[in-house]
């Protein structure tokens, strides 16, 4: 996860409006979530040996329960006006030009990480922080569905387009990282068209990839002129849904999985990633203890998106093994905080959040091994997760494979 944001002052417009409305109804949402957590605590330890559970599990009866149920009660009615309020007052904070201002780096790395953490559920309830699939230059969107708009957006467009997917918890503007950018960098020297993905990783990642298979194919469809050739590079997470958006669009007779020539992953996940592995174990731990059973309601607390990472899950039906698309060359990258090849160190933490193995598709059954090829395979040492978006080595290979 990026380090945190640093204190900035509240955007302004429609902008401040939807945050503020996302917010509060996070909070409410919060507070319900809370209440229950409490009010099963309460019945569970109350609950005296040998008597049988209640009707509804996790809920009290007589004046605790009634204290309980006020609560929810209380803060539904709360929540809804301070929502409704916030609506009636988007007009009125809307900007009087009306003209669409830049992003603040800090609100989209703060929303980038609530997303992360929280994304299905902010989805599900529609709730205004959830970030929708896009496709964006200099942190604004791309208008797909109109060829005019996107011409004049892009007046000296080439046919040669490199496609970037951030990472768990990030967004497209922190593909800039210690001054570099892989994107800009590939566009100066080979002439690239840059495009970046924006997307709530919280999700799950199937739907991720479907959501990214339908923009590219706007993106073909309306590109100025014609598409030569599409490059995809996915950080993290963003090469799972880069897998998942190829075999989705190969899937469903799409065009524009044809035009892929390069797939590259940097610290992607493919067979797993530990951390998340850990968390679902934490899970059945809490959940096997009588009064500790409620509390692993707080462990679930992990979006799709997150436990999507446990076995490196491109579709919904994690038994599925998806191979490496065909026709397409693959090119892994791996680190490890190790300064020397194959020492402990390296080789448990790999690069702090993803095994060296993991990143490199290795694994013990050969239904779930993706077959990079040797020379397409590279492993830096003394790189961490994030610095693989800034690390001069790691670009320098970049430039090498995609020449």
């Amino acid at each position: 996860m990026p380090p945190a944001p640093k204190p900035s002052a509240l955007p302004t417009g429609t902008t401040r409006t939807r945050d503020l409305r996302g917010a509060t109804r996070l909070a409410r949402d919060a507070t319900l979530g809370l209440a229950d957590l409490v009010e099963a605590m309460h019945e569970r330890i109350a609950r005296l040996p040998g008597l049988p559970a209640p009707a509804q599990a996790g809920r009290t009866s007589g004046i605790t329960g009634w204290v309980y149920r006020s609560v929810r009660g209380v803060t539904r009615v709360a929540g809804g006006s301070v929502d409704t309020l916030l609506g009636l007052l988007g007009s009125a904070l809307e900007p009087a030009s009306g003209a669409e201002r830049p992003p603040l780096p800090q609100r989209e790395a703060l929303v980038a990480a609530l997303n992360g953490v929280l994304g299905d559920h902010l989805a599900a309830t529609a709730n205004p922080l959830a970030t929708p699939m896009s496709l964006r230059q200099d942190g604004q969107a791309l208008p797909l569905a109109d060829a005019a708009a996107l011409a004049a957006r892009l007046p000296q467009a080439k046919g040669d387009v490199l496609v970037l997917v951030h990472g768990l918890c990030m967004n497209d503007l922190q593909w800039t990282r210690k001054g570099h950018n892989h994107g800009l960098a590939l566009a100066a020297s080979r002439g690239f068209v840059p495009v970046f993905a924006h997307y709530n990783s919280g999700q799950a990642i199937t739907d991720n990839g479907l959501a990214l298979a339908q923009q590219l194919e706007q993106l073909v469809a309306h590109w100025p002129g014609s598409v030569r050739r599409l490059l995809l590079v996915g950080h993290s997470m963003g090469g799972l849904v880069a897998r998942s958006a190829l075999h989705q669009g190969q899937a469903t007779g799409q065009a524009w999985p044809a035009l892929v020539s390069d797939l590259v992953t940097l610290g992607t996940p493919h067979t797993g990633a530990p951390l998340e592995k850990a968390g679902h174990w934490i899970d059945i731990v809490l959940g096997a203890t009588p009064y500790a059973a409620p509390l692993a309601r707080i462990g679930r607390v992990r979006s799709a998106g997150i436990v999507d990472l446990r076995h490196g899950t491109v579709l919904r039906d994690a038994t599925i093994a998806v191979p490496l698309p065909q026709g397409v060359r693959c090119f892994a990258i791996a680190s490890t905080l190790g300064q020397q090849p194959g020492n402990t160190k390296g080789r448990l933490l790999g690069d702090g959040l993803v095994p060296l193995a993991s990143a490199l598709g290795r694994h013990r059954d050969p239904a779930r091994r993706l077959a990079f090829a040797p020379e397409r395979q590279w492993t830096g040492q003394g790189i961490g997760h994030l610095d693989l978006l800034s690390d001069p080595d790691v670009a320098a290979q970049l430039h090498a494979w995609l020449a």
